[in-house]
């Protein structure tokens, strides 16, 4: 097991009920004016935005509120929220919603005292400031953003889809509340699931890491990950279900399925930024549950013995000793048709992507070329081109 930080400074309220009066807790952190962010209008209709703004009103904790993020977040809104915060001389952000609400507000919070441009910011820009505190309201379980150490922010006048991790970012305080998932529709549910699933996958396949506790940890994530998506997506109003969703959503992103590993990055988070940075009406969770297994199929042979762990104990694929590379293949295949199972679809033609579109995408990931994605073997625009053939 290699040396390793855990750092989970988030304080959680989780269970029903908790979103009730937030603004209780809230008062804990001081703030003089809280920007409320939120999505779509399903916070509206729900009657959630309204819960929180008037318990913000009974603790006389003032506050303005700022809607209309998009999935795959772009930075216009980001430039909108910080626009808002300034004029309001706000101290604390608070999302209501998903990853994209959250990563958006993130990205403000942190450019916010820096006096930069947020794109600026996601590109790398060295930031000695300290981000204004945040916190979130949990409406979707997926992108694990109410707990990690991470935003990612689409420029679409680009076509780029980016990433940064910074300590600073995790929230305050999250208020997860399963009930707040019942109406989340089959098709986004099952993206979640996959997104759940890939940050624990993603950080479970490293080669030669002795790490046995850490992987049962997120072995067990995934196998209960796995049914609840099943559950979750035939009977939405399954409390059991949402409730192990969202909370393997925080757990699988929070760095604890990657503890004492040789971490190597997110190489499908990254193919995927770049198909749905150029695809903007691609779904993250759907563009991962194409890819996932196109990438899985590419590297097995740099580390069969683990692809036919996790094919074994996950995906149930009968273990074959002398010959682990069919067990490998046959736990890829069984994760597949566990995707397709709960509604996701498994191949680039399914999301309207065809042979014409990869050089682009494949350039978009790369930069032309002159950039690899780490993985087990470097991935350069050959092989991210190989990749993309076999997700087709």
């Amino acid at each position: 097991m290699k040396n390793f930080v855990y750092n989970t400074p988030t304080k959680v309220y989780f269970g029903k009920g908790v979103c009730d009066d937030v603004g209780a807790q809230l008062s804990e952190f001081g703030p003089g004016k809280i920007i409320v962010v939120y999505g779509g209008g399903s916070a509206v209709r729900s009657g959630l935005l309204g819960k929180i703004t008037s318990s913000l009103d009974r603790h006389g904790i003032a506050h303005a509120e700022i809607g209309g993020v998009e999935p795959n977040p772009k930075v216009g809104k980001v430039r909108e929220v910080i626009a808002l915060a300034k004029a309001e001389n706000a101290d604390f952000l608070l999302a209501v919603g998903g990853g994209s609400v959250i990563d958006t507000v993130k990205c403000a919070a942190f450019t916010i005292p820096t006096g930069l441009d947020p794109w600026d910011v996601i590109m790398g820009a060295k930031v000695d400031t300290k981000p204004l505190p945040l916190g979130t309201v949990l409406t979707i379980s997926a992108a694990g953003s109410e707990m990690s150490n991470s935003m990612v922010i689409s420029n679409p006048e680009i076509c780029i889809k980016k990433g940064r991790g910074e300590e600073g970012v995790r929230p305050r305080v999250s208020f997860l509340d399963p009930e707040n998932t019942f109406t989340v529709s089959k098709y986004q549910t099952g993206c979640g699931t996959v997104d759940i699933m890939m940050h624990t996958m993603e950080r479970y396949y490293t080669i030669d890491d002795d790490s046995d506790l850490t992987d049962r940890i997120a072995e067990g994530l995934l196998t209960a990950v796995k049914s609840a998506g099943s559950v979750a997506a035939e009977n939405p109003e399954d409390y059991e279900a949402r409730a192990t969703l969202m909370w393997a959503s925080s757990v699988s992103h929070n760095g604890l399925t990657g503890c004492g590993k040789n971490l190597r990055g997110m190489a499908v988070h990254a193919l995927e930024h770049g198909v749905s940075g150029v695809f903007d009406r691609v779904a993250h969770g759907a563009g991962l549950a194409v890819l996932f297994p196109a990438w899985a199929k590419y590297v097995m042979q740099y580390d069969v013995r683990r692809f036919a762990q996790l094919g074994s104990r996950v995906w149930g694929a009968s273990m074959d000793l002398l010959h682990p590379e069919r067990t490998a293949a046959e736990g890829i295949a069984l994760m597949k048709n566990y995707f397709r199972s709960i509604g996701m679809p498994v191949s680039l033609a399914e999301l309207d992507i065809h042979e014409e579109d990869f050089e682009r995408i494949a350039d978009v990931i790369t930069a032309g070329g002159t950039t690899q994605v780490r993985s087990y073997i470097p991935l350069g625009k050959k092989e991210v081109m190989d990749i993309l053939e076999l997700a087709k």
